[in-house]
């Protein structure tokens, strides 16, 4: 017999009744009855109840264990009796008589529980990450982690794409979010820089020849944390030649509708090829965001035009300044009280905005102080234009364009979950495309690339050559689920006379171009395809099939949001002779006087 296990503790059936087995796991739960003590087995695949009463030599050891503890139990398959079979388990018909037991491993008690799903303090399950990775939700999220890259890497090769690995180690980029840096030993004073994406290698790999390329890359970016956002983390990372942005998205799209049909446990799916293109302005004005939730059914309108000269003169103010004014419709809330509509203005209060107001209507009688101030008659001519009823109400969000449009983003989002109207059970991806390829500045005073300056502008040449840099746009787009980024991505500007006039406009020189960007635009100069990718996050995917609200819950080791490792206790202090190797010194940062100290405080309260 193995020396640990015959089976493993999903294993054994009504089948395997009256045979003698050898199970290995941890003690999950335990339960006496007087007598008869009852233990939950379980091991990575699933649980087996373990019986040990009077007659049993395991009982005495058993009763004496803690949860946790690692046992190895030889014993006898029997069946449960009718009233405790357990449905909801693979092994609920059988219980094993414990007849013999080695303990493997005694646990102390531990910092946290694993059986059940309580809530926990994330510092404690991240300094103890081991012990929370056994409970079930997150034992579960970590083996769908590697089933959908496992489904992902099949979709890939079987599309043609070969996987090439890219190095860990380069040189540090201008652009982009901070790089984190390496010391070299060998180098005195020089630094390698972890990749903040494989962006220059994949692009290397199609002027090298190759055609199509994908990786389960690993990407390092020293920015501030979030929800969805980590140190490091995981892209599908992939570059074709020869495509246009089309088919870009003919290679893409089966690739994520099918792993999302794979794991999702029933929810619909957008189909691939049909994933709607939004352009960026258009998503902007409908949306109030690049990365819009279509599950949400509400849409924002402009309805700037409506107070160049209205009774309401805060918004005609506005409008007359260059301003905008958007709405977010409220259907049927002719039942809601005022407190409904109050709260909604705190609430963006509460976020930064100066307010968000509203239009009340019940039964066709309109209330409020923008209803009242601009007139019965001219809302009657706002709301059939919006294509509006006689129960539902308007909120508006007014200001300079970008501020109305955030804040319009998101009370249409909060105007849904308020009012229930988000979209259950389903996963609806979309493209958003058309991206301006440059924006003003403001803080800069000067026009810059407002996404990837790497993009291919689209006219080529001639657009930049011949039209306003604000009216350029560029082949670049990014795919969204549920209203979260998954990836951007774009038809690469593969000529360097066309790069170095995009740079121009952006006010770098050629030399700083070549200075900055030298190996790409060094192998552009030998002949270069055009070619095109996209890098959809792995850990967001996941985070979505796995229905959690943060990347921390399917990553198996994550750091806190302020950038620890609890667990590992990282980053840490090194000694004085690493820091000599690498030819390095350390600086610790000024200390704060006290009354810097008191303004921290005041400004944190």
């Amino acid at each position: 017999m193995h020396p640990y296990r015959t089976h493993t503790c999903a294993a054994l059936t009504a089948a395997d009744v009256g045979s003698t087995v050898r199970l290995s796991g941890w003690v999950h739960r335990k339960r006496d009855h007087g007598g008869v003590l009852f233990i939950d087995l379980r091991d990575h695949y699933g649980m087996t109840q373990i019986v040990a009463d009077e007659d049993s030599p395991a009982l005495e050891v058993l009763d004496k264990l803690r949860v946790e503890s690692v046992v190895t139990i030889d014993g006898e398959v029997k069946s449960r009796a009718e009233s405790t079979i357990n449905k909801n388990l693979p092994t609920g018909e059988i219980e094993v008589f414990a007849r013999a037991i080695t303990v493997q491993s005694r646990a102390d008690e531990l910092p946290l529980p694993v059986a059940g799903e309580q809530e926990y303090p994330e510092e404690i399950r991240l300094k103890y990450r081991f012990l929370d990775l056994r409970r079930e939700t997150m034992h579960k999220n970590i083996v769908l982690r590697s089933q959908v890259i496992s489904s992902l890497r099949r979709r890939m090769t079987d599309q043609g794409f070969l996987e090439y690995q890219t190095p860990i180690l380069t040189a540090s980029s201008p652009e982009g979010a901070r790089d984190f840096l390496v010391p070299s030993r060998l180098h005195a004073g020089k630094f390698y820089a972890l990749p903040q994406a494989p962006q220059m290698f994949k692009q290397m790999l199609m002027v090298s020849g190759f055609d199509r390329y994908f990786q389960i890359a690993p990407c390092f970016r020293d920015e501030d944390l979030r929800a969805d956002r980590s140190l490091e983390f995981y892209q599908l990372d992939f570059e074709m030649s020869y495509v246009t942005q089309e088919d870009v998205f003919q290679a893409l799209e089966p690739v994520l509708a099918g792993v999302f049909e794979e794991f999702s446990g029933g929810f619909t799916v957008t189909p691939a090829g049909e994933f709607p293109r939004i352009p960026y302005a258009e998503a902007m004005l409908k949306y109030g965001s690049d990365k819009p939730d279509l599950r949400n059914p509400l849409i924002i309108s402009d309805v700037s035009s409506h107070f160049e000269q209205s009774g309401f003169g805060l918004f005609e103010k506005i409008v007359g300044s260059g301003g905008k004014v958007r709405v977010i419709p409220a259907p049927n809330t002719a039942d809601k009280s005022r407190k409904f509509f109050d709260d909604m203005n705190n609430w963006a209060r509460g976020e930064g905005f100066a307010g968000l107001g509203y239009v009340t209507r019940k039964g066709g009688e309109f209330g409020g102080p923008i209803a009242k101030n601009h007139g019965p008659e001219r809302m009657e001519e706002l709301y059939n234009e919006l294509g509006l009823g006689p129960d539902d109400g308007l909120f508006f969000a007014a200001g300079k364009e970008k501020d109305a449009a955030k804040l319009a983003g998101a009370a249409r989002t909060r105007v849904a979950e308020e009012l229930g109207l988000i979209e259950q059970g389903c996963f609806k991806f979309c493209w958003i495309v058309d991206f301006p390829m440059f924006e003003y500045d403001e803080d800069l005073k000067k026009i810059d690339f407002s996404h990837n300056p790497f993009s291919m502008p689209q006219g080529e040449m001639e657009a930049l050559e011949t039209k306003d840099p604000l009216d350029i746009l560029a082949w670049q787009y990014d795919i969204v689920c549920n209203g979260y980024e998954l990836s951007s991505g774009a038809i690469r500007n593969h000529r360097p006379d066309i790069m170095y006039k995009a740079f121009e406009i952006a006010g770098y020189s050629q030399e700083e171009v070549d200075a900055n960007f030298s190996g790409m635009i060094n192998a552009f100069k030998f002949g270069a395809p055009p070619h095109g990718g996209s890098a959809p996050g792995i850990d967001r995917i996941v985070m979505l099939l796995a229905g959690e609200q943060a990347i921390r819950e399917v990553i198996a080791f994550p750091m806190n949001q302020k950038g620890e490792d609890l667990m590992m206790q990282a980053p840490t202090v090194v000694s004085p002779k690493q820091l000599r190797e690498l030819h390095i010194r350390t600086i610790e940062p000024p200390k704060a006087t006290e009354a810097e100290k008191v303004r921290v405080d005041q400004i944190g309260d």
